[in-house]
């Protein structure tokens, strides 16, 4: 029994996205305000933070093969309005420690979320014969847009974090009701070969190269996420409207650029839209690392916004398409490591903040960019004409395969 809103399988995966990235984006713009309730500095907020990503990676090498027993519809619709709850709970932290183990729950759920709207965006992508895989993240991206700004308004009006992050909770199980309630997974992309999948998502080589096409992309995503809001507090004394803002403006141009994106792939190729894409991100941490003025901070984070935007889609893509091993461990393998770059992200970024300023946690991403503009090439250099190629009787190929 199905409910909810009517909807094309495209659009289910959009609204996914989004419900999603607005249930776990509305603490960001409040970090400044926990940060200060619990008196504590950057490097022990980063800390706090690591647990996060701690069970996300333990999500993401662990949880496929439970998700696919499950069920992906079953999956989803109770863990999205459950992450809005944990987060609910995490604010009401009396401390770093307590923190840090309340946002454990949180990651496992976040990771767990993270591939089945992944494997999901990639079997419909395949099943409508066109690219969605970068629109879907641009959801992601305008419901952290919408995240910030409700958040950056919730703390201009004086609400406390536990209160503004409550009234998300039955905002994010009205939102799935309507818009995911009707809800059936794709089928998969490739035939089932009837082999167990393994409990530990190994990456092979291939995917170890386009771990590091991301890593720079997931840092500075983190980064912006993360200190974006504190960066402004700290920099230039902005009220919590900025600096909620802030956090928004990058999620807008994020979702913006990610919008578009998948047009220029096709017209050009991913390695060659990467490597623009990671030129603009180096631009932007340059921008941020030395500005004098607000507004021109803003500018910087937008930059890095739009330089962050299709780099793990476009990785993601290339490793579900990938036929060496099933859509899910293979974007369980590149997505667990990637997810390093957040585990060792807000430690990383608070201790470079408490010894040599906030600026200075930004101009580390420089070298991680160098990184990623040298792997960019495995995403594939350019496209395969339709048509190119040949399969098996019954043996779907898709219309858009890139050549490595």
């Amino acid at each position: 029994m199905t409910f909810g809103l009517k909807l094309a399988s495209q659009h289910r995966v959009y609204a996914g996205f989004a419900i999603y990235s607005f249930a776990m984006g509305n603490i960001f713009p409040r970090l400044p305000d926990i940060k200060r309730a619990m008196q504590i500095e950057d490097g022990t907020l980063g800390l706090a933070l690591i647990g996060t990503p701690i069970g996300t990676l333990i999500a993401l090498t662990l949880a496929t093969p439970i998700l696919e027993r499950v069920g992906f519809r079953r999956v989803l619709l109770w863990l999205v309005p459950l992450l809005a709850l944990a987060y609910s709970v995490a604010v009401h932290a009396s401390g770093p420690a307590a923190l840090f183990l309340l946002l454990l729950p949180v990651g496992l759920m976040i990771g767990s979320i993270e591939i089945i709207l992944n494997v999901e965006a990639d079997r419909t992508e395949f099943m409508v014969g066109r690219r969605i895989m970068n629109r879907a993240h641009s959801f992601w991206s305008a419901g952290f847009f919408g995240a910030g700004l409700f958040g950056g308004a919730m703390a201009h009006l004086g609400l406390s974090p536990q209160l503004h992050l409550a009234l998300v909770v039955p905002v994010v199980a009205i939102a799935m009701a309507l818009f995911l309630g009707g809800y059936q997974p794709a089928p998969a992309r490739f035939a089932d070969s009837g082999d167990k999948p393994p409990m530990f998502a190994r990456p092979s080589l291939p995917i170890l190269i386009l771990v590091a096409v991301t890593l720079s992309a997931m840092l500075m995503e983190g980064a912006s996420m993360d200190w974006s809001a504190i960066y402004m507090r700290t920099v230039f004394e902005s009220g919590p409207l900025t600096a909620g803002f802030t956090v928004a403006l990058f999620a807008f141009s994020q979702a913006a650029t990610r919008f578009f994106a998948d047009s220029f792939v096709d017209r050009h190729s991913p390695a060659g839209v990467a490597r623009v894409l990671l030129a603009t991100m180096a631009f932007g941490v340059l921008i941020v690392f030395f500005s004098p003025l607000p507004f021109i901070s803003m500018l910087g984070f937008a930059l890095m916004g739009v330089g962050c935007s299709a780099i793990f889609p476009l990785a993601i893509s290339a490793a579900a398409q990938r036929t060496d091993r099933p859509a899910a461990i293979n974007v369980a393998a590149l997505s667990q490591i990637s997810f390093v770059a957040f585990l060792l992200g807000p430690p990383l970024l608070g201790f470079v903040s408490d010894h040599w300023g906030i600026r200075s946690a930004y101009g580390i991403g420089i070298p991680f960019i160098v990184l990623s503009l040298a792997a960019a090439g495995a995403l594939g250099r350019r496209p395969v004409p339709d048509g190119a190629g040949s399969g098996s009787a019954g043996e779907r190929v898709p219309a858009r395969a890139y050549e490595a």
